[in-house]
Order: C-alpha cells, then structure tokens, then sequence
C-alpha cells in the first residue's frame, strides 16, 4: 500500500485523551522536547499501538483490511465513511488507527523569551475521510 506519510525521525505515543479521542505521537529534534513533529489522530474508534516507532511510515489500507479493522472496531456500518484507517510501520513495530482526521505538523522552538507552550507550527500533511 502506498505510503502517505513518513518521517525518519522516532515518534513515541506521547498522550491519549479518552474524552475527545485523541492520540498524539510525537518526535522531538532537541533536548528541550520544543521542536520536533506531531502527528495528531483525531475521533479516534480503535488503535492497536507499539509505544516507539523508529522511521514511522503511515500508509493506506486496502479494501479488506479497512473492512477487518472497522468491523473489530464496534463502530455502526452507517458512520463507516465517517473514518479513515491508516497502517503504521517502522523499524521497531506496527500498527493501525481507524480516525476522523490525521494532522502532522512540524513544532518550532520560540525565540525570545519564555515559550509559547503551543509554539510556532507548520502543517505538513492532513487526512480525513
């Protein structure tokens, strides 16, 4: 399947919010953890995740995976095209996460002083259904 998204920089599961269905995976380029990317899953419905993904790759799932993934998933036939379903793959595991939306965005460091906690961000690729 072909790759949508990739990175060679590590990306470790940083937060999952079970009120809003949120999952963060994040890649730090510095010490200071203040840049780096974040890919952000949004309305997430299933995931199954290893917690370190070295060279992360996201890609698109055929007919019959999405179809495996969404039925194990509990979510009703009739918000099936309410989601996409991408396969995570790296040198240190795998994965998949059936969503609404995926965000990759590069953080910045502030200049100046203090720090912005949500700091500068550019967008670098987004999926939804």
């Amino acid at each position: 399947m072909p790759v949508l998204f990739g990175s060679d920089l590590t990306f470790r599961v940083w937060k999952y919010g079970i009120g809003h269905s949120q999952l963060l995976l994040r890649a730090t380029s510095d010490e200071s953890e203040s840049e780096g990317v974040d890919i952000h899953f949004e309305g997430v419905a299933a995931m199954r995740l290893v917690m370190r993904y070295e060279e992360l790759q996201l890609h698109s799932v055929d007919e019959e995976e999405f179809r495996e993934v969404f039925d194990s998933s509990g979510v009703d036939e009739k918000w099936r095209d309410s989601f996409v379903i991408v396969r995570l793959s790296s040198r240190s595991g795998e994965g998949y996460v059936q969503c609404a939306r995926i965000i990759a965005e590069r953080r910045h460091a502030q200049s100046g002083s203090g720090r912005d906690p949500d700091g500068l961000r550019d967008l670098l690729w987004s999926l939804s259904p």
